[in-house]
């Protein structure tokens, strides 16, 4: 009798754990925006969600999922959303504009961003300069798959608009525009590449997924994926900013020691598409890219101002500080809380 009501005790005790957490943090209930979240790239945010970790910190997350990186962050700067896991590159753009918004942990060292032409235009495209006048399909304009492509451009001598560029969405869509011949090449992430080299429609150019491939486009390290934020939600927030800060370093940690079998295990069904063991095969293809402590050296920033300042004239380099793009007092407090 005594057990049971130390377990009835015990039940009714979780719940009020919960709400007295949830009441810890000055914003329970938060939206987070993406483009293309079925996509390797944003795999911790997808793995943050599935493993309960947003609920552990008390927290009650909507994830939107926008056509493109470039969306989501149209997005939080229109205020329909809290915060984004996207690319990098979007907080120094956005220091340009006047807006501060800040990255508070590192989801991914490289962009996992590959180019890839048609296998049956494979004997003319041989090269990035092969490229112009071409059609190729990336997630959205502006996101980072067409910023790759233009730095590649540049790097070859092209100009920006030697190519049309075609936006395809970030999952079946993009296999199907490839498969229609509707585009000549492609800048795309996992799972949808492996699924093009399952289907033998490509021949790969540039491939950042690795160490190797990351270093011979950029010469060093490149970050990708991160969780950013509006500055002034960061002070307004900052347990809530804490907590989300907690959950992807908790995530990254697991990720660090997870089965490729344990990963697809954690996705929906629906982000294999149609085959598991592909879904594997492209894990393991993209693995390198992810990042394991959350950091961004300075190195890295410079990396990436460099990508942006080489596609976009526009941009001076030199009135952006690249202190105010990364903000680690979060993620120190989140190694010393997180186990």
């Amino acid at each position: 009798m005594k057990l049971r009501t130390i377990l009835l005790a015990a039940s009714l005790l979780l719940p009020a754990l919960g709400a007295a957490q949830a009441a810890d943090v000055e914003k329970p209930n938060l939206t987070i925006g993406v483009g293309g979240k079925p996509l390797l790239y944003y795999l911790p945010l997808t793995l943050a969600e599935r493993l309960g970790y947003f609920k552990d910190a008390g927290l009650t997350v909507e994830i939107n999922d926008f056509g493109g990186g470039a969306k989501s962050l149209q997005a939080l700067v229109g205020g329909s959303v809290d915060a984004v896991t996207g690319a990098y590159e979007h907080t120094i753009r956005m220091q340009q504009k006047k807006q501060d918004i800040r990255a508070v942990i590192d989801l991914g060292r490289y962009p996992g961003i590959v180019l890839a032409v048609r296998k049956s235009e494979a004997d003319k495209i041989k090269t990035v300069a092969d490229l112009k006048g071409r059609n190729i399909g990336v997630t959205a304009p502006g996101s980072s798959t067409h910023i790759l492509v233009q730095y590649a451009f540049a790097k070859a001598g092209l100009k920006q608009d030697d190519a049309a560029f075609i936006g395809v969405g970030g999952g079946a869509s993009a296999v199907a525009a490839m498969q229609k011949g509707e585009i000549d090449a492609i800048s795309h992430l996992d799972p949808v590449i492996s699924k093009l080299q399952e289907l033998d429609l490509i021949n790969v150019l540039i491939d950042t997924r690795t160490t190797q491939g990351t270093e011979q486009l950029f010469g060093g390290m490149n970050p990708a994926a991160v969780l950013y934020l509006k500055e002034d939600f960061i002070k307004e927030n900052p347990k809530t900013v804490q907590a989300l800060t907690n959950v992807f370093y908790r995530t990254l940690k697991w990720l660090e020691k997870a089965t490729p079998e344990q990963v697809a295990a954690a996705v929906p069904e629906e982000y294999w598409l149609g085959d598991k063991a592909l879904y594997i095969k492209a894990f393991n293809a993209s693995r390198e890219s992810y990042s394991t402590d959350g950091n961004i050296d300075e190195a890295s920033m410079k990396s990436a101002l460099n990508l942006l300042t080489t596609t976009d004239p526009k941009l001076d380099g030199a009135a952006i500080d690249l202190s105010k793009t990364f903000d680690g007092t979060f993620l120190a407090k989140a190694k010393a809380q997180v186990q």
